[in-house]
């Protein structure tokens, strides 16, 4: 489990995830348009609290996504003086490519397991992120 959470880990999935996807998409942005993917439209401050990350930091990423018409910030409809992140059409498809390339990855890793034992793992993994000792409220 260590060797999951731990960060070099994350960067390395990541950097696979958006190789070649532009100058804007690398490692240290991935986060925050996975976010938005799963979120919707977020405060930077919102979408930082849920991906681990300040909203300074959040913030530069989206700046550096907004450059490259990946994100949009958009007025908040409840509080027309908040801005809210989101994706753009070229930012959710981005994501799309992403998703198939963790997708596959997923099925390249478990492809020489025994037939039933990925299925077997991924309701074990499943029930184990819904009652496990993760804090989800």
């Amino acid at each position: 489990m260590a060797a999951l959470l731990r960060r070099p880990a994350r960067t390395a999935l990541y950097r696979r995830l958006t190789a070649g996807l532009g100058e804007a998409v690398d490692e240290v942005t991935y986060p925050v348009l996975s976010g938005l993917a799963r979120f919707g439209p977020r405060s930077a401050a919102d979408l930082a609290a849920e991906i681990g990350l300040d909203r300074s930091g959040v913030s530069r990423r989206a700046t550096r996504l907004e450059d490259a018409a990946l994100l949009r910030r958009e007025a908040d409809p409840r509080d027309q003086r908040a801005t809210l992140l989101a994706l753009t059409a070229a930012g959710e498809e981005a994501v799309e490519v992403m998703r198939r390339r963790l997708a596959g990855g997923i099925e390249e890793a478990l492809a020489s397991w025994p037939p039933g034992e990925a299925e077997v793992f991924a309701r074990g993994l499943a029930r184990f992120a819904e009652q496990g000792p993760f804090d989800t409220l």
